[in-house]
């Protein structure tokens, strides 16, 4: 298969999956059989494409013009083919974790579920491999479309109010701030396709650079920003797959991805550290990064706690970003990666908790750690991946973060990421060590755990943790290509 097929196959595996599963809704063993096979050729698909990708090769793929200079085209760069890695592999995954807690909780118009999921995991793959930025904010549209169904899936007050949040701002940001910073970017260069080194540079002053900037930033709501974040909390009302996979993997990470291509290949990272023009993006990011986990501190509901945390980390990336060096491309592309396993395995945890003891508030989890060892040593790995704690992947992701921002001469971010680690451990640690050591506050006696198909996603994801920070080289080599990035 050539690599335009196989760009082509990969995002439409998982629509070609659809119809199937809406077929097969009376079978459901069918249809989740189904939903596994698209997933596992998907990301067959999707690996086919990396060994001419670390060979240098950038396989593209064009599809159509919509006028002259603008296409609808895809091409598989490094950071595209990391995220799109992660999106499809981790699909698998969630895929199983899905069959085991939508049963378990005996969850309503589950055909529905797996059919959208299919859905936004195509939309996910075109933000991946985007070769312009017309192509990227086509699928990022679709991405917030694609979810609102599962935003809303219980349909009841709660879930349909979190959807309308989720779509007012997601929408208005894109259409607002994105889609302006691209026709603005477009009668500048004259393109918008992403090229090594950016198109903007002795295109525009240093002052529309800033506010072309800003549009991006901020435009880019699936980033959560503040004050654009609140739809992230809102959406905890999904059902835990969906808080898992496309709203700690596939969702947030298509925004940071976009903020980070945008910064790469738009800008280019000389234009914007040459006079600093990016620096006033670290100190909004900074912000975010501290306040989003002071806000964590306070909700004794677990995704709520959860769902802040990923604000709060997701901002890692942006500064990362905003620092416009190399190792700052380095450290927060490689907190795409480091995030989305510990911080999806976190959630695993608490829809498995919420499966076997029916519990979602922190206060009534002590000493559940004697009924879900399992569960809750998961999650003691997820978190400590989280805070960056050797030898677990974040470690690596927030190591070169660090050092970016002492190469940038940017202090001040690098105390905010040392007082975020300290926040972190403050929020997360207490529920594993009151799980395992304070008195037990629940009904259950002996083991007391989640179906296996729960159980054995969040082992496997939290192993992806550890192996993370053990062998880090095939990510490193791949992200080491990327705008000539050097640790």
């Amino acid at each position: 298969m050539s690599g335009s097929t196989a760009i082509l196959v990969s995002i439409a595996l998982p629509l070609l999956g659809m119809p199937f599963i809406a077929l097969t809704s009376r079978s459901p063993n069918m249809r989740e059989a189904i939903g596994l096979v698209a997933a596992v050729l998907t990301f067959g698909t999707v690996v086919s494409l990396l060994p001419s990708v670390m060979d240098g090769a950038q396989p593209a793929a064009h599809v159509i013009d919509v006028v002259p200079g603008l296409s609808l085209a895809f091409q598989v760069e490094p950071l595209g083919m990391i995220f799109a890695l992660i999106a499809s592999g981790l699909w698998i995954v969630t895929t199983v974790y899905a069959i085991g807690y939508m049963r378990g909780h005996h969850e309503e118009n589950q055909t529905r579920f797996f059919v959208f999921f299919a859905f936004a995991i195509s939309a996910a793959l075109g933000v991946a491999f985007a070769r312009n930025m017309f192509t990227l904010f086509i699928f990022y549209e679709v991405l917030t479309l694609s979810t609102y169904p599962l935003v809303t899936h219980h349909r009841s007050e709660e879930a349909m109010r979190a959807g309308r949040i989720y779509m007012g701002i997601l929408m208005s940001t894109s259409v607002g701030f994105l889609l302006l910073g691209m026709v603005w970017t477009w009668q500048l260069a004259g393109t918008l396709e992403f090229a090594p080194g950016g198109i903007l540079t002795g295109k525009a002053s240093e002052g529309i650079v800033i506010v072309l900037l800003g549009l991006y930033a901020f435009g880019t709501g699936k980033a959560a920003l503040m004050p654009f974040h609140r739809w992230l909390p809102a959406a905890m009302v999904a059902p835990t797959p969906v808080s898992a996979l496309l709203h700690a993997v596939a969702v947030v990470k298509a925004g940071v991805f976009t903020i980070m291509k945008v910064v790469i290949y738009l800008f280019g990272t000389d234009l914007l550290s040459g006079a600093g023009l990016s620096t006033w993006l670290t100190y909004i990011a900074g912000f975010t990064i501290l306040v989003g986990s002071l806000v964590a501190m306070t909700k004794d509901n677990l995704k709520a706690r959860l769902a802040y945390s990923t604000i709060s980390q997701l901002s890692y990336i942006v500064l990362g970003a905003s620092l416009a060096n190399d190792l700052g491309v380095l450290g927060g592309s490689m907190h795409i990666v480091t995030h989305a396993f510990g911080k999806i395995t976190l959630f695993f945890c608490a829809g498995a908790i919420l499966v076997a003891l029916h519990k979602t508030e922190i206060s009534d989890m002590k000493g559940i750690g004697r009924q879900m060892p399992f569960t809750m040593f998961a999650f003691l790995i997820g978190s400590l991946s989280i805070i960056g704690i050797p030898p677990f992947a974040g470690a690596w992701s927030k190591w070169y973060l660090i050092m970016a921002t002492i190469e940038a001469h940017q202090y001040v971010a690098a105390g905010i990421l040392l007082m975020s680690s300290l926040l972190n451990v403050l929020y997360l640690l207490p529920i594993p060590i009151y799980a395992f050591f304070a008195t037990a506050t629940n009904d259950h006696d002996g083991l007391h755990e989640a179906p296996l198909a729960c159980v054995l996603p969040l082992l496997f994801t939290a192993t992806g943790c550890l192996l993370l920070y053990i062998y880090p080289d095939p990510v490193l080599n791949l992200l080491l290509m990327i705008g000539g990035a050097m640790p």
